[in-house]
């Protein structure tokens, strides 16, 4: 556990499907719970109020400040352990605390937390300027400004069609090209405003640099693959009718993650004129419900919240080899 008090960033971010995730997290009062994206400790607080004496969160998150801000507010309680890691090492992190069980439950809340976003020096936003940044681990290399101004022009068009579903993908991957022939891109303005040159309509409530952010932001930080990784290891981390709870809030991520809990609901695949009986297939996983969005309400308080989703499925008795 990460021990002693330090300053606390400003709060700002409210955690989304709040009420929601930990309803499906069908918490036991000393179970142990894995809350894999700490953000601002939203989720986490609401899971230790539910919790007694003997229950235990891991709170981990790969931001740095994310880390200083649950060491502030929750390092000196004793059920609580914090971790900074990516989650596609969830499990070398879990099993470096040594505790002996399994999980009860894992929440990730995937994206970018509004801290992240509006705090310039980060390079998330295209409405504040900021140094090209974006990583969510400020430990990584790569940053934005250093792979923009070497990423081939094709690789840049395939990253913004891709992560960004961005119809002008060629158009601004040649036009960063030129401009840092001239002049390198390092700031977040720059590239909010060369988007917004030669992107030629506007989609509404929208700002045209919307997509090309969330696609290079997407790749910097390998939010993808981390997930991909992340997911069947989180499935082994829990205990039989622990839950996994995942909040996604781009189609890509919610695509992977229904893909695969779909696919572990399945289990073992036979030919099809083989006769088995469903338990014989050993599905890991049982789905639960259906996925959950959030309410008018929600989104009228916290308009981020407009694209989220949620799904839920619990560990089954099966284990595969």
């Amino acid at each position: 556990m990460i021990q002693g008090r330090q300053k606390a960033p400003e709060q700002s971010h409210v955690a989304v499907l709040l009420k929601e995730a930990v309803q499906a997290l069908n918490i036991n009062q000393s179970g142990l719970y894995i809350d894999t994206t700490y953000g601002r400790g939203g989720h986490a607080r609401a899971i230790l109020n539910k919790l007694g004496r003997d229950g235990c969160l891991v709170a981990m998150d790969r931001d740095g400040q994310a880390i200083e801000h649950a060491t502030h507010t929750l390092g000196n309680d004793p059920r609580c352990h914090i971790v900074r890691a990516d989650l596609e090492d969830i499990d070398s992190a879990f099993a470096a605390l040594a505790l002996d069980r399994s999980a009860n439950g894992v929440l990730a809340d995937l994206g970018v937390s509004s801290p992240q976003l509006e705090e310039a020096k980060r390079g998330f936003s295209f409405s504040v300027d900021g140094p090209l940044d974006m990583r969510m681990d400020t430990n990584a290399e790569l940053d934005a400004a250093a792979w923009l101004n070497r990423v081939e022009e094709k690789e840049l068009t395939e990253v913004l069609q891709e992560y960004g579903e961005e119809r002008y993908a060629k158009r601004i991957a040649k036009a960063v090209v030129q401009q840092r022939r001239t002049q390198p891109l390092t700031r977040t303005k720059q590239l909010a405003d060369l988007v917004c040159d030669v992107v030629p309509t506007r989609e509404k409530n929208k700002h045209p640099a919307t997509r090309t952010f969330q696609a290079i932001r997407m790749r910097i930080n390998a939010e993808l693959d981390q997930l991909s990784t992340f997911l069947p290891k989180a499935v082994q981390l829990l205990a039989a009718g622990g839950r996994l709870v995942v909040i996604s809030f781009h189609s890509l991520e919610d695509r992977l993650v229904k893909r695969f809990l779909r696919e572990q609901a399945r289990g073992d695949s036979y030919p099809v004129d083989v006769p088995v009986q469903a338990k014989q297939t050993r599905p890991l996983l049982r789905l639960i419900g259906k996925p959950r969005r959030p309410t008018t309400q929600e989104i009228e308080n916290n308009p981020r919240a407009r694209s989220a989703i949620l799904r839920v499925a619990e560990r089954t008795e099966y284990c595969h080899a």
